[in-house]
């Protein structure tokens, strides 16, 4: 019951009915209008009886030293005001504690969980092959060594390794990886990864609790659970604020026997100026950022991203746009030019369904080449495609691929195919009638502030971080561009934890970005997490601390900038604060300040506060 009314009297309409009330006493006061009731009393109920109550259950449940609050200490002042009474002075300190409070609220709320979205990826049923026949059975039944096949377009339902077949596997939902991973007989394949292409029977090897995708939906949960709330600065100054405050207001009182002075002593040293300090101007911080396209979830993530020494970058989607594109035509025959050679790939892979083929097509489109019909079209999965073009036999493929056909490469061949896999890019081989006539290299696309944004965050002494699932070529090349010296790759989900937990271990405050389902637990993971909020998962989003809804990774260094100002501020305001407390509690003792002035000059304190942090919010970070 209790519990009920204090939450009411905790709500935003009732907090503006206590100020209405107090500024109602503070102008009747000025013009010595009585009314048979103080008005303050009404903020003193509103405002006063919850900090009282907060006061009470923290001396009567927390432990040691974290029994002694701020809320004891303005519950103190304001019942020693109400004995003397000046219910202004009282319902004042209640009535700033109380917008203190709101402010705080309306910046740390957690954003929601994306558990239910992860937790839907999972598969719910496999088909299993027992004595050559198939059986639908549920995801949970399926036990360690079972035989399940996966067509075209299904999710793997178990972590297993292929003992059959050929195919294409969409893994980007646990290692991010732009392109299909061509998977042949002994490979492994994770759980909820979607089969684009051929079909294959793999060797269920870790089921239920134990695959990939339910390791990940856990390390999401634990990073969750570990995740603190942001603790107030007034209440670790407490611990020594209550005590100093008490000491110098009993002193006073013996050595002048003037309760009053004792009284306004408590009053001043109140910590509301303390506590506005920093959800103040965490809201203004806020604001700004998002008016330029960044959400932040939480005051507690402004703070510590005030604080990051390290940023970690996923690859795809992060530094890249996460979109393959034709990066190199390479013509190998002499009797064909760079545009007949996309114009015979273009032809040959207009039916294939896979990434790499639609993005030859692509390209042959946009450079408004006319494409042939292709006959007797054949696709491999997993390796590649063969059709007849104007009675030419035409292939197209892997290295390995191409070989099976009967093409042999010569050096210079080779020699490109070396180039192409150093830059970390993709080929597609083409052939005519087992001639090798040209090679199609492709490539995602980084960003182009990837590498001024890398330079900037370098002026501010914070060190960047690649951390991608792609293979070592392609995150050296990338890497590289962007101006990325510390690498690792190769990484599942749970690797990208274990590498910011190791930066963490090391005493670096690390700031994880990235877009993706697989980028969740390490998004969670570190000290703060940013999300590519446009294109990203909504899993992602959700995990992270931070949301850029734009994609623009511009944006990472006026993030930086706009919390270390934040976190600058944050510290120039409880220095003032402190001083205005110092030199209003000499004011008291000297009797130059009363309960009401004191708790004027205490207003006027909290009130430079909020200007302060207010200036935040239109300041020029760019």
């Amino acid at each position: 019951m209790i519990k009920k009314i204090i939450e009411k009297f905790e709500s935003v309409p009732a907090v503006i009915i206590g100020g209405v009330f107090l500024v109602l006493s503070f102008v009747l006061g000025r013009f010595d209008v009585a009314l048979p009731i103080d008005p303050a009393w009404v903020t003193v109920v509103i405002s006063g009886l919850p900090l009282l109550y907060l006061a009470a259950w923290r001396v009567v449940h927390n432990k040691g030293i974290s029994k002694i609050s701020s809320a004891l200490l303005i519950s103190i002042a304001m019942v020693a005001a109400i004995l003397i009474g000046d219910l202004f002075a009282a319902g004042e300190v209640a009535f700033i504690m109380a917008i203190g409070e709101k402010l705080e609220d309306m910046t740390t709320d957690r954003a929601k969980k994306g558990l239910k979205k992860l937790i839907s990826l999972t598969p719910t049923e496999g088909r299993r092959i027992t004595d050559g026949k198939e059986e639908m059975i549920p995801a949970e039944k399926i036990l360690k060594g079972d035989i399940i096949r996966i067509l075209p377009g299904e999710t793997v339902a178990v972590d297993g390794v292929i003992v059959s077949g050929d195919t294409s596997i969409d893994q980007s939902v646990m290692t991010g990886e732009s392109l299909p991973v061509d998977k042949t007989v002994g490979d492994e394949v994770f759980c909820g990864t979607l089969n684009r292409f051929g079909s294959v029977d793999i060797r269920a090897t870790k089921v239920g609790e134990d695959s990939s995708l339910s390791k990940l939906i856990r390390m999401v949960k634990e990073a969750e659970d570990k995740k603190a709330p942001m603790a107030r600065v007034a209440d670790k100054c407490a611990s020594w604020l209550v005590p100093a405050a008490l000491l110098i207001a009993i002193v006073t009182g013996i050595v002048t026997k003037d309760i009053t002075r004792a009284v306004t002593v408590l009053v001043v040293f109140c910590p509301c100026a303390l506590v506005l300090a920093t959800p103040t101007a965490i809201m203004a911080a806020i604001g700004q950022a998002t008016k330029h396209g960044v959400i932040i979830k939480s005051g507690e993530a402004l703070e510590k991203m005030g604080k990051v020494d390290t940023i970690a970058f996923d690859k795809t989607g992060t530094l890249t746009y996460g979109k393959l594109e034709v990066s190199d035509v390479i013509v190998l025959s002499d009797d064909v030019t760079e545009d007949e050679l996309l114009q015979i790939a273009g032809s040959a892979e207009a039916k294939s369904e896979h990434p790499l083929g639609k993005a030859i097509v692509s390209a042959a489109r946009e450079k408004n080449i006319c494409l042939n019909d292709a006959g007797d079209f054949r696709m491999t999965a997993g390796k590649g495609i063969s059709a007849v073009i104007n009675g030419q036999n035409i292939i197209c493929g892997s290295e390995s691929f191409i070989y099976e056909t009967g093409v042999e490469l010569t050096e210079k061949a080779k020699e490109v195919l070396r180039k192409i896999r150093l830059d970390g890019k993709a080929s597609v081989i083409a052939a005519r009638n087992v001639e090798c006539i040209g090679i199609i290299a492709l490539s995602d696309v980084m960003r182009p502030e990837a590498s001024t944004v890398s330079a900037e965050l370098g002026k501010m002494d914070t060190k960047t971080v690649l951390l991608t699932g792609d293979n070592s070529l392609a995150a050296d090349y990338f890497a590289k561009k962007a101006g990325i010296d510390e690498i690792y790759a190769e990484l599942l989900p749970e690797g990208k934890v274990e590498r910011v937990s190791a930066l963490e271990d090391a005493g670096r405050r690390v700031c994880m970005i990235g877009d993706g389902v697989n980028d969740a637990p390490a998004l969670k993971a570190a000290s703060v997490g940013v999300a590519m909020g446009s294109m990203g998962s909504d899993i992602a989003v959700e995990a992270a601390d931070i949301a850029l809804m734009s994609d623009d990774i511009s944006r990472i260094p006026y993030l930086k900038k706009l919390s270390n100002a934040t976190v600058r501020t944050i510290k120039f305001s409880i220095t003032l604060s402190m001083i205005i407390n110092i030199l209003a509690v000499i004011l008291s003792v000297r009797a130059i300040l009363g309960p009401t002035t004191g708790a004027l000059v205490h207003n006027a304190g909290s009130c430079f506060v909020v200007l302060i942090a207010a200036l935040l919010y239109d300041r020029k970070f760019d």
